[in-house]
């Protein structure tokens, strides 16, 4: 019986061997043969899926850093944010230890609908305790989460309500917003910060611009300091909006599929008041599409640091379980010519995601003066012939060094070890009514709010607790002004939203304030 086994299987190799050598190329037909080999005859049971996988993850680590492969449950997970939504009940949430605390329901989203509030704590997920019981907050999240049309049933506790309540949330699309921020930032100056490039992020920057016009805004800021990118359509739409019809605004060129160029495809809405964009080094693809548009156009001046030099497009490539390739098939290029990609070595990951390190250490990222640039890196800006510089990412035209001083280690432990947010959970979660009656608007909290001493104790005792400790008097009154902004802005976060975070956080960033400097009249 093993010897007729034996004989069917490997008669069985050898048709498909015979089908694989009829193929025209011998790399395809050398990796056939190599899988069916594997599968037929290795001395132990594979899984040939994983096989497969492993395979096609093997031949993209060897090209550049940004071709991909994900199985089907990371593509969906990848997909989430830049599609613009997913399914669930719709709250942000954080942990405050092992319970899950709603720091706010989504406008009119499903859980806002039915009165859950913030600062409720949701206990149980149809009967089964999510609190107390040391679950993941990835574990939380997937009882969350499910298809639109079916029934949360939670069970809620509630500050100064005795019994638990009891609520059934219809799960349904919640939006996944790429702006962060919306805001006046001075008198006539409107400020609007872009997480990512999403399918939704050009009718929010729409919705955005019309919200800052009825507020008088003649200038913008844009910030898009951190943004990794997305769709490269939404840059495209987005930057189009500074300016003219037919105003190229990047092309892409690669082997096989040619040049093309997208142009502005109508007159942008914001051709007139003046435009700072604001980079640092984790500014990244459709982020970069959109600064460097903005300046070789000369249609704004750029503040911050180099950016990152991400400038590869990936075509996905849909798999039949829902898996995904992203393979790179050309560049990106700015309006004067400028290859956005940075230099890398093929199949040398480790280099290339070290390149931020390795400018700091070179102090490009501290000092103007440490940066240098070939006479082969000089391109024209299209309309002034102003002097930029490829080589990757975008240098901007005002340089603003990073402050390395700026966080003592006390406050970058406290940080990391999340002893920050913890403890304004729960300083929010103590007084959040006292806060809102005493603040009841925005720019009063603003004004008036000052970080009390319990809650600096309460950071500084917990961080104790974790043996994080000052390392002298010295140390501890130099991390003061920071933690009580940071302290301050997220409280507002809490009690309102990002944007409130931000304009608070805003006020002693270096690179924003240069900026400001910038659109002085």
């Amino acid at each position: 019986m093993k010897r007729l086994i034996t004989l069917s299987v490997l008669a069985g190799l050898l048709v498909l061997t015979a089908k694989a050598q009829s193929a025209d190329n011998n790399a395809l037909r050398k990796l056939g043969i190599a899988e069916m080999a594997i599968s037929a005859l290795y001395v132990d049971t594979v899984n040939e899926d994983r096989l497969v996988e492993d395979a096609i993850r093997g031949m993209l680590e060897k090209l550049d850093p940004h071709s991909t492969y994900t199985d089907a449950k990371e593509t969906k997970e990848m997909n989430e944010p830049l599609n613009g939504s997913f399914e669930g009940i719709g709250v942000q949430f954080n942990m405050v230890e092992d319970t899950l605390v709603v720091i706010q329901p989504v406008s009119n989203g499903p859980s806002e609908k039915v009165g859950i509030l913030a600062g409720d704590r949701i206990v149980a997920v149809a009967d089964t305790a999510i609190a107390g019981v040391k679950m993941s907050k990835e574990e939380i999240m997937k009882r969350l989460r499910g298809p639109k049309g079916t029934v949360a049933r939670l069970k809620v506790v509630r500050m100064g309500i005795a019994d638990t309540l009891k609520f059934n949330v219809v799960r349904d699309k919640i939006p996944v917003h790429s702006i962060d921020a919306t805001y006046m930032i001075r008198p006539g100056i409107g400020y609007i910060r872009i997480s990512n490039f999403s399918a939704t992020t050009y009718q929010e920057f729409l919705e955005s611009m019309t919200k800052l016009y009825a507020q008088g805004m003649q200038d913008l800021v844009l910030d898009l300091q951190g943004n990794g990118g997305g769709y490269l359509q939404a840059a495209a739409d987005l930057a189009g909006e500074f300016l003219n019809r037919g105003d190229l605004i990047v092309y892409t060129n690669g082997r096989t599929t040619g040049r093309r160029n997208y142009r502005a495809t109508q007159e942008g809405s914001f051709r007139q008041g003046r435009v700072v964009v604001l980079v640092d080094e984790y500014t990244a693809s459709a982020a970069e599409i959109v600064t460097g548009a903005i300046q070789d156009q000369d249609r704004g001046q750029v503040v911050g640091r180099r950016t990152f030099g991400k400038g590869l497009v990936q075509r996905p490539i849909d798999l039949p379980d829902g898996s995904m390739i992203r393979l790179t098939i050309a560049h990106y290029y700015t309006p004067s010519g400028r290859c956005i990609q940075k230099p890398y070595e093929k199949g040398n990951k480790k280099s290339y995601s070290e390149d931020v390190v390795n400018r700091l250490k070179n102090g490009e990222l501290t000092s103007r003066d440490s940066i240098h640039f070939a006479d082969s890196l000089k391109f024209q800006t299209l309309r002034e012939h102003r002097t930029v510089y490829g080589g990757g990412g975008i240098m901007p035209d005002h340089f603003v060094p990073l402050d390395t001083a700026r966080y003592t280690k006390f406050h970058r432990e406290l940080a990391a070890k999340s002893v920050i947010i913890q403890q304004n959970l729960r300083f929010v979660d103590k007084n959040r009514k006292q806060l809102k009656k005493k603040y009841p608007t925005f720019d009063k909290f603003k004004e008036l709010f000052d970080v009390p001493q319990d809650f600096i104790d309460m950071v500084v005792s917990e961080g104790e607790k974790q043996n994080i400790k000052p390392k002298d008097e010295e140390e501890l009154q130099r991390t003061m002004p920071e933690l009580k902004l940071q302290l301050k802005a997220l409280v507002a976060r809490d009690l309102w939203d990002m944007s409130e975070y931000y304009a608070i956080i805003n006020e002693r960033s270096d690179i924003v304030n240069r900026a400001l400097e910038l659109l002085q009249p």
